[in-house]
């Protein structure tokens, strides 16, 4: 729930989890009904054409395969192959997972400028509105922003309110990979912020990576952006419920699966704020052995009861600043409404860590505060450095003061 930096009152909250049993009741006694609808998008329509192509008269591989074999197969074309694929199928081998990185930022520059040409085309549509005109313009800004040099880009999706993610550091020869998935409300148009800029996807991430760096400087890091899923939009009745995380869930993993980094293999953490920990606790039974360390921050919940429901073996923190609004939603799950228990809660058996300074709700990633402190120092595997919640070491407790690959 990146956007939310004020409370609202509990009783907005009560009501909407009343507002969602009524929804879920209509819903599955047949008074309402929704069709599945697959829509003819740029993405998909790229997509086509790539399931169409050819290379040495052979055809294209399943774009949807394993990571592996998409490897495999890229290793094997010349360079003109891959700058020709590149170019006749930007968005599908943009969001390809399995290619290699450096590819997927070229044909996502490509994919961005065309759609920045459309929504400049769009600008002066006099079909559409005044509002249609200027979300027009909004977007075309967005792309322009999305190309400046030296943007990493690792999967962009125009359609809707879009879909989009960003690398800082070299993910190739990552050391070590941190994966920042944020909450509600975020889009192609809030994945950035000029104004309290670390409360967007990209202020958190170059954030993390700075205190990374700071850290540990001689470890290689790479940070992730990752708006690649349709979060829901505000505090409504997706909010309230995992589906949206679910959703979410397939496509994180699929990228956790396919991530590249250095031998032995880079570990990965991943750093989910608010509702992007319900798609991390609905994900977590899913993530490949490498992810080490779940760390969530200003969570509503994990969609389990206790941290050892998650089925990972990773590591799992929990940090909440004693300013954050979250902590008066209620921390139930019911036929699917809410996410379940508290994850600060002693009983949930999470790490505790301080969240000093994080100012509020949406402040995790602010600089100088304790929270992107410890955030870091898990990512660069500092675990002996963590400032624990309460006045003990209760949340290093079994762990080495330093690792730089696997688990202690």
């Amino acid at each position: 729930m990146t956007s939310f930096d004020t409370s609202p009152p509990l009783n907005v909250w009560r009501a909407l989890l009343a507002l969602s049993v009524v929804f879920v009741m209509l819903a599955t006694t047949g008074w309402t009904a929704m069709r599945a609808h697959r829509e003819t998008t740029a993405l998909q329509t790229s997509l086509d054409k790539w399931e169409h192509g050819s290379v040495h008269g052979l055809h294209l591989p399943d774009p949807e395969g394993s990571p592996a074999r998409l490897t495999r197969f890229f290793a094997t074309l010349t360079a003109q192959e891959r700058d020709r694929l590149v170019h006749r199928y930007p968005l599908a081998v943009g969001n390809m997972n399995g290619a290699p990185a450096g590819l997927r930022y070229r044909a996502n520059h490509i994919a961005l400028d065309q759609q920045r040409a459309v929504e400049k085309k769009r600008m002066h549509d006099p079909r559409l509105t005044a509002a249609g005109q200027q979300d027009a313009g909004r977007r075309m800004h967005r792309y322009e922003a999305l190309m400046a040099k030296g943007r990493q880009i690792l999967a962009f999706d125009p359609d809707g309110s879009g879909r989009v993610a960003e690398v800082f550091g070299d993910l190739t020869r990552a050391e070590r990979i941190s994966v920042v998935v944020p909450g509600v409300d975020t889009d192609l148009l809030t994945f950035q912020r000029t104004n309290r800029q670390y409360t967007a996807p990209v202020g958190m991430a170059k954030a993390l990576y700075g205190a990374e760096r700071t850290a540990n400087p001689a470890t290689r890091t790479a940070v992730i952006a990752w708006a690649d899923y349709t979060a829901p939009d505000g505090l409504g009745v997706g909010a309230a419920t995992g589906t949206a995380a679910e959703q979410g869930a397939v496509r994180l993993n699929a990228l956790l699966r396919a991530l590249p980094g250095t031998a032995p293999v880079a570990p990965v953490s991943m750093f989910c704020h608010s509702y992007g920990s319900v798609v991390c606790g609905v994900a977590a039974h899913g993530m490949p052995d490498r992810v080490s360390d779940i760390a969530v921050a200003a969570s509503p919940g994990m969609r389990v009861e206790n941290a050892s429901h998650l089925g990972t073996s990773a590591r799992v923190w929990a940090m909440r600043d004693a300013t954050d609004w979250i902590q008066d939603v209620p921390y139930m799950e019911f036929g699917g409404l809410g996410h379940g228990a508290d994850p600060v809660s002693s009983s949930f058996g999470a790490r505790v860590l301080s969240a000093h300074d994080a100012q509020g709700h949406a402040g995790y990633f602010e600089p100088g505060t304790d929270s992107l402190r410890n955030l870091a120092d898990i990512g660069v595997g500092a675990y002996g450095a963590v400032t624990c919640a309460h006045d003990d070491d209760g949340c290093r407790a079994g762990l080495s003061g330093t690792l730089t690959a696997g688990r202690a």
